[in-house]
This record gives structure tokens, C-alpha cells and sequence, in this order.
């Protein structure tokens, strides 16, 4: 590709540098550069990418954007390379988001219970669709592993390229604040943006829940509709604030769409949809009131997209549900294991209270908090697991760089002046299996806080081989013997 096509569109001052071949762009100074290369220079928390210009040059960059004078040849200056380099991403794909109708999702909660739902129901309409999320990446049928709820900017239209090429019609996206906040999205443009909650997370990153507001604010500035969850207060100051059209939904309030009759169990829930002009009733197989909320978001957004309630509502009432979100795990015994990603206090409260509806015995749940992450919601979820919980197993979750029983000490503050009985054991694998020998008949353990993970970051950044699902088979194992 020319240089003059990459930045086709882009405001920049090219006098001086010729149209040279360009072989590809990136921002990583780590990555394996080709001669010919364009090397953008983004100034990051830690590392300024600034710093490395030079010795990309020698490397075989032909063209580097910067923000400032680097005394290089063939440098280009620009005001903001962050916001620049989705844009020459997208150019370098041919512009693939351009040929997609896309639907964003965010919120701190139910993101990708909603936008799995969607892409399965996409899917029984005959839409081929890619979903880009926390779980995975789907193109169609094909799933690949995914590093990041919102890809870097590169890995996100190299994605959006196959999804054109493989023939996808919709493109269904959890969008993070973080995603958001870092301009990753570029010239993405969305048909519907949809907001499902906001609760204490990301702290750590935002400094703030008016800064966590104002970054997922920023998807509705880069959509045509609005589809915000009416029950929610942030989902209210949104409906005031943004300028889009908007169609809400609330599990009690009488929005655009909204429940009524509504029956909990610990196996799923069903309601009663209604929008004005017909009610029709809902089955959907995972627990709990907020899933009454994800369902509905499910249904708002594909009225939006023209697809009738009736359709739609039949689609959901056949789903399964989704992994790591209020997963049964098999057993064959006479106690009950639960996998779910509830890694906030405002998640760890809702999954416990849905999975007390119709609990016959004691609900043991397992959790622990992410090292290197907001520090102020861990004696928050403690006090949220000992208010719906019968008894705690404190343990680690993912420790990163920090000290796993420093976290655990985090944790235990909340617990202070509660009567709820817990233990700790801070390896994992071990209080999974303390969990299981301990278990009593109609015990159902909620193993909180990795859900779809299937590995467990240690010290040093060393992500190791965890799937929860496989561990508890291995506690069952040695029970036998």
C-alpha cells in the first residue's frame, strides 16, 4: 500500500516525504518489523512509543508519526497519534467496519450474556455475524481465543477484515471503558449502542465512577440509537445527557419494553415482555433478575434492528445459556457446582441472590480478587458474599504481582462485624477441593470470579493452564479414592 492511501482521508502535512510502499503499520516496537513498515509513536502509562522511533528507523521503518520533532526523515507530526493509528489501521484493512452493521454493548455487567444471546439469535434468523468480546472472538462458527475485551486497534480491524471476507453481516461487540477511553474504536460506527449497568469496577483505571460514567458515555457519541437499561441510575443520567434516539427497558419500570409476572428460580427465570402492544411469554434459562434485564436488552435491541418480538422471544426461550455466567457444572452427585464471572460486589450480590430462588440447602460461595486491580471493591465483595451467602471459602483469584494473601487480607476487612462463617485458603485448586470434600447434599457452591477463564495469572505475568470445570473433576476423582 502507497503511503498517500494510508492516510487517505487523514488530516496531515505531507510535504517533504514522497509517496513511498508501505509493508505495514503497527505501534508495538516489540513486534518483528518488515523494511517499509509505518511506526506510530503512542505515549502509554509506561513506555512512550517516542522513544523507540529511532531504532525502528534502523530497523526498517520507511514513515513514523509522532507528536513532536524527532529529527527524523520521513517523520510525520500529528496532534494525536492514539486517535490517529485506528484510523490508519482501518485503511490498511480496507476500512472493514464500513461493510459491517455493527452493535456495540457496555456496561460494567451482562455484556457478554447479552451479546451472546444476540449472535445466537442473530444466527437463527440467517444472519451471519462475528461477536468480539470477553469470552471469545466468533467469526461465524469459528471461536478464537481473546486477549482483551476491546482488541488494540490493529488486532481489532485485522479481525473485522476477516469477518468482511468470511461474509459476516453483523458484528455483535462488547465495548469497554478502557476500549473507549483509549480511542481503540476509531472510525467504528455503530447502529445501536446499548448500556446495561454500571457498578463499582476499573477503578484502578478510571480513578472514579464519574470518569467509569464518562468513558462508557463516549459509545453513545459514535452510534445511531440508543438502547439504555431504564432500572439502572447511570442508564437514566444517559437518557438525559445523550443526544441519539433512545428506546429503554426496565424489569419494573413501564419503559419502551419491560417485564411483568416475573418468576425467579435457580434454574432461570420468566416474565411477561411487554411493549404497548403485545405481551408474550419469556423463558430464559439463566438465573436471576438481572438476567431478566439481559434478556430484554436482547429483545430491545433487535426491535431496533427490525426484527420482530415474537421471533426473537422464541429464540431466547430455547437457549441454554451462556459459559461461565451461572454455569452449572455436571457432577452427578447430590450437591451442586456453579461457574460464574461475578468479580464485582454489585455481580457477586446478584448471582447469589438469583441462585437463592429455590435453593433447598446451603449456598457456599468461592471467590477471590484480581491482584494489580481497583483494591477498593475487595472488602466490598466480601460484605456483598457474606449478605447472600451461607458460608465463604476466601481464596485467590488471578494474583498477578501482588502478594495473594495480602489481597486475602484486603478481602477479610469486609467481613469484620458479619456472623458469616468462611475459610481461607489461599491456593485455589486447593479450596476447590476443600469446597467439594466439605459438600453436603443440596449444597449448591458458587465458584465466583473466573467463569469462561481457563487459566490463573500469577507473579511476573505467568498465566498458567486453569479451567475450574476440570479441577472440580479432579476433587471428584480423588473422592473415589
Amino acid at each position: 500500500m502507497k503511503l498517500y492511501e494510508l492516510v487517505n482521508g487523514l488530516q496531515v502535512d505531507l510535504q517533504g516525504i514522497e509517496n513511498i510502499e508501505i509493508s505495514g503499520v503497527t505501534s508495538d516496537n516489540r513486534t518483528a518489523i518488515k523494511q517499509g513498515f509505518a511506526f506510530v509513536c503512542i505515549k502509554g502509562k509506561s513506555f512512550d512509543g517516542h522513544s523507540a522511533a529511532e531504532d525502528m528507523v534502523k530497523r526498517g521503518a520507511a514513515v513514523v508519526f509522532c507528536e513532536r520533532d524527532l529529527g527524523l526523515k520521513n517523520q510525520i507530526i500529528v496532534k494525536d497519534t492514539r486517535e490517529m493509528y485506528p484510523y490508519l489501521c482501518s485503511n490498511w484493512f480496507g476500512n472493514p467496519e464500513r461493510r459491517l452493521k455493527m452493535i456495540g454493548v457496555t456496561g460494567t455487567n451482562g455484556k457478554t450474556t447479552v451479546t451472546t444471546a444476540l449472535k445466537k439469535t442473530l444466527a437463527a434468523f440467517g444472519k451471519k455475524s462475528g461477536l468480539i468480546g470477553t469470552c471469545q472472538n466468533e467469526i461465524g462458527d469459528e471461536v478464537e481465543p481473546t486477549a482483551r475485551t476491546t482488541p488494540e486497534p490493529y488486532d481489532l480491524f485485522e479481525l473485522l477484515r476477516r469477518m468482511v471476507d468470511a461474509g459476516c453481516e453483523y458484528v455483535v461487540m462488547e465495548v469497554s471503558s478502557q476500549g473507549l477511553e483509549q480511542k481503540r474504536l476509531g472510525p467504528c460506527y455503530f447502529r445501536v449502542g446499548a448500556f446495561t449497568n454500571l457498578t463499582q469496577d476499573h477503578l484502578d483505571v478510571h480513578g472514579s465512577m464519574e470518569n467509569y460514567y464518562q468513558a462508557k458515555k463516549l459509545l453513545f457519541s459514535i452510534c445511531d440509537m440508543a438502547v439504555i437499561n431504564f432500572d439502572d441510575p447511570y442508564g437514566r443520567r444517559y437518557i438525559e445527557e445523550i443526544a441519539i434516539p433512545t428506546k429503554t427497558f426496565s424489569d419494573s419500570e413501564p419503559a419502551d419494553f419491560y417485564a411483568e409476572d416475573i418468576t425467579l428460580a435457580s434454574n432461570g427465570v420468566k416474565y411477561v415482555f411487554c411493549d404497548g402492544k403485545q405481551k408474550r411469554n419469556v423463558t430464559f434459562a439463566m438465573p436471576g433478575l438481572f438476567n431478566v434485564s439481559n434478556s430484554l436488552a436482547v429483545i430491545a435491541i433487535c426491535k431496533v434492528l427490525g426484527f420482530e418480538p415474537k421471533a426473537v422471544i422464541a429464540q431466547l426461550n430455547s437457549m441454554k445459556g451462556v459459559r461461565g455466567r451461572a454455569e452449572i457444572v455436571p457432577i452427578g452427585r447430590d450437591f451442586t457446582v456453579i461457574c460464574d464471572y461475578a468479580h464485582t460486589p454489585d455481580a457477586i450480590e446478584n448471582v447469589l441472590k438469583a441462585i437463592r430462588h429455590g435453593a433447598q440447602g446451603k449456598v457456599k460461595c468461592l471467590f477471590g480478587c484480581g491482584g494489580n486491580r481497583d483494591a477498593k471493591k475487595r472488602p466490598l465483595m466480601a460484605q456483598a458474599a457474606a449478605d447472600n451467602a451461607d458460608f465463604l471459602i476466601v481464596t485467590s483469584d488471578n494474583p498477578r504481582n501482588e502478594d495473594p494473601d495480602l489481597i486475602i487480607d484486603d478481602i477479610l476487612k469486609g467481613l469484620e462485624g458479619k456472623n458469616t462463617p468462611y475459610i481461607r485458603i489461599t491456593d485455589r485448586r486447593k479450596a476447590i477441593y476443600w469446597a467439594v470434600k466439605n459438600a453436603e447434599k443440596d449444597d449448591i457452591i458458587v465458584l465466583a470470579g473466573k467463569g469462561h477463564e481457563d487459566y490463573q495469572i500469577l507473579a511476573g505475568g505467568v498465566k498458567i493452564h486453569f479451567d475450574e470445570r476440570e479441577v472440580v473433576a479432579d476433587a471428584l476423582e480423588q473422592l473415589k479414592n
